[in-house]
């Protein structure tokens, strides 16, 4: 069976189970996703690992298994989703330790949130991408300069920006200085509000 490499598209909450989430992966070379749905802390840690600026005061558990990983000189060296049974998905983690290969079974959410932290590829097979896989309406569309844009990640996007909180309002940082908006983003990692540290974050970005 072929391998078809994935790569992380966003989280979103999901609408169907409440205090769960959606991780939607992206085939590489091809347009289907494949969502994922996962819980809040897995969520959570996998959003960490996505905002590499963003470092919580202690490690989380998967920060942990990294740095005991690293410890004892074992890699991960990739994530496979091999089977998919009653809509949940099955994951083995590939590890590596003095050249000698091991394969571990994981939860999916577990798999790719220490992927991300040890920088090792997601894939699947093909047989689950073609059960499990979806199109999203992929339209071009023209923006205000004229320029073709994928509808497909303009839908993405604002998935995981309008549905992580769907009621929760934002805070407005445009009046805040950078050294009042550093502040306030040191505060929120050391809360471990980190959506509110990604929004800080995200409007010091916007500034340099």
């Amino acid at each position: 069976m072929s391998l078809v490499r994935l790569n992380i598209k966003g989280i979103s909450y999901s609408q169907t189970q409440n205090g769960a989430y959606a991780l939607i992966l992206n085939e590489v070379d091809g347009d289907r996703k494949l969502p994922i749905v996962i819980g809040a802390f897995e969520a959570q840690s996998i959003a960490i690992a996505l905002e590499k600026e963003i470092r919580p005061p202690r490690p989380l558990t998967h920060d942990l298994f990294k740095n005991f990983a690293d410890r004892f000189d074992i890699v991960v060296k990739q994530v496979i989703i091999h089977k998919l049974v009653d809509g949940v998905f099955y994951s083995s983690l590939i590890c590596e330790r003095d050249k000698i290969e091991e394969i571990i079974d994981a939860r999916t959410s577990d798999a790719i949130a220490l992927a991300l932290r040890f920088d090792a590829p997601i894939f699947t097979y093909k047989n689950i991408l073609d059960k499990a896989g979806i199109y999203l309406k992929v339209n071009p569309t023209k923006d205000e300069d004229g320029e073709e844009t994928n509808e497909d990640s303009i839908l993405v996007d604002d998935l995981v920006a309008s549905e992580l909180e769907p009621d929760a309002p934002r805070e407005n940082y445009t009046s805040k200085t950078i050294e009042e908006l550093q502040n306030l983003l040191d505060e929120a990692v050391a809360n471990e509000d980190y959506e509110k540290a990604a929004h800080i974050r995200d409007e010091i970005s916007k500034r340099q």
